[in-house]
C-alpha cells in the first residue's frame, strides 16, 4: 500500500513539473517584446517593415529650390477627370474608410454612409453622415496642392503621372472640411494645421510627395519647412504602402 502511494506521489510530482516549466516557457514567449516599429522620430538607417526611411530635413535639403512657374493653362483635369477606381470603389471612400472608425457602408461595400474621424488639421472629432448637405463636412485634402504642384513642376510631368500624383494615397488626406477650403492651394509658407502637434508629420509628407514627383520648393516654403522641422526632432517621411 504504501509503495503504490509513494508512485501515485512521485507521478503527481512529475506531472506538477511538468506543468510548471510549461507555464515558465509560455510566460517567457509572452513576456518578449514585440519588435518596435519605426516612429516619427527615427534616424535614416531605421526602417519601417523593412523599408529604408529617410529623415524629412535631408529630403528637404535634396528638393530643388527655384520660383513658381506661371499658373497658365492650368485646370483639374490636367490630373485627371476626378477619382480612380480601385476594385470598384471611388478612391474618395477609400481614403474616407481608411481614416473612419465605426464605418457604416452601403450595400456595394464601397460608398461610406457614416463615421466617425480624428480630423488631422484642426485636432477635432468629425462625426460623419452621408448626404447633400453634410458630405463635405470631410473633404479629400491634396496635401500638396494640385496647383501648386503645377507651378512647381508638375507642367513638365506626363499626363500620367499627373493622374498617379492626383490618386497616391502618400498625397491624400481626409479632413475637416472648412480646413480644406482655408487652406486652397497654398503652401506650407501660407498655411499650416490649425493643430499644431501635426505640423510636422504634415510638412514631411508634402516632402515625401514632393521628392517621389520631382517637385520644387520655393524660398519661402523651404524656410518655412526648415522652421517646422527645427522643433520635430528626427522626423522622418511617411511611407505608404
Amino acid at each position: 500500500m504504501r509503495v503504490n502511494i509513494t508512485k501515485t506521489l512521485r507521478k503527481r510530482r512529475s506531472i506538477a513539473v511538468v506543468l510548471i516549466s510549461l507555464i515558465i516557457v509560455l510566460f517567457q514567449a509572452l513576456s518578449v517584446s514585440a519588435p518596435e516599429h519605426a516612429t516619427e522620430n527615427q534616424t535614416t538607417s531605421d526602417t519601417v517593415l523593412g523599408v529604408e526611411t529617410t529623415q524629412a530635413k535631408e529630403a528637404l535639403d535634396n528638393l530643388v529650390v527655384k520660383g513658381r512657374a506661371p499658373k497658365t493653362d492650368y485646370a483639374r483635369s490636367k490630373f485627371g477627370d476626378g477619382w480612380a477606381e480601385i476594385n470598384g470603389c471611388d478612391l474618395r471612400n477609400i481614403m474616407l474608410k481608411r481614416a473612419m472608425t465605426t464605418v457604416q457602408l452601403a450595400e456595394d461595400d464601397c460608398k461610406v454612409l457614416s463615421g466617425a474621424m480624428a480630423d488631422p488639421y484642426t485636432a477635432k472629432t468629425i462625426t460623419f453622415q452621408r448626404g447633400e448637405l453634410t458630405s463635405d463636412d470631410v473633404q479629400i485634402d491634396h496635401v500638396v496642392a494640385l496647383s501648386d504642384a503645377w507651378q512647381k513642376g508638375a507642367q513638365g510631368l506626363s499626363e500620367q503621372r499627373r493622374i498617379e500624383f492626383a490618386n497616391d494615397p502618400l498625397n491624400l488626406l481626409a479632413v475637416d472640411g472648412d480646413a480644406n477650403q482655408q487652406k486652397g492651394d497654398s503652401d506650407a509658407a501660407s498655411w499650416l494645421p490649425p493643430n499644431k502637434g501635426f505640423r510636422c508629420q504634415y510638412v514631411a509628407r508634402q516632402i515625401a510627395v514632393k521628392q517621389k514627383y520631382s517637385l520644387w520648393v520655393t524660398d519661402a516654403e523651404k524656410a518655412s519647412m526648415q522652421r517646422i522641422l527645427n522643433g520635430c526632432g528626427e522626423q522622418v517621411l511617411p511611407i505608404e504602402t
